[in-house]
């Protein structure tokens, strides 16, 4: 699936199934609740706090579908293309660190 194929699947999604987009506010903050629940099992698989009896039922690469879903949401509500705005991300991201990355001895 391409950007722009899950931008429309979500929208169609949203106004058959959804009833309509809640607002840009509240979608801002299911955002950050998602990124908080995704957080939370990175924390525990990857870091050092201890997996609760409650977080052992949770999907990682769920959690992760749920924060697209979501800023899919916002991108769709403020007219935002998905596809540009990355293509146009990542080449101010190539120039920007062309020999950044390369020259930094953290990463060697």
């Amino acid at each position: 699936m391409t950007i722009s194929a899950a931008q429309q699947q979500v929208d169609e999604w949203i106004k058959t199934i959804g009833v309509r987009y809640f607002n840009e506010l509240t979608n801002l903050g299911i955002l950050m609740e998602e990124v908080g629940e995704l957080s939370r099992i990175m924390v525990r698989k990857y870091g050092e706090q201890s997996f609760k009896e409650s977080d052992k039922q949770h999907d990682m690469a769920d959690e992760m579908a749920d924060v697209l879903f979501v800023l899919i949401c916002l991108a769709n509500q403020t007219g935002v293309d998905l596809t540009a705005a990355l293509e146009k991300n990542m080449a101010k991201k190539t120039l920007r660190d062309k020999e950044r990355h390369q020259q930094n001895e953290k990463l060697q």
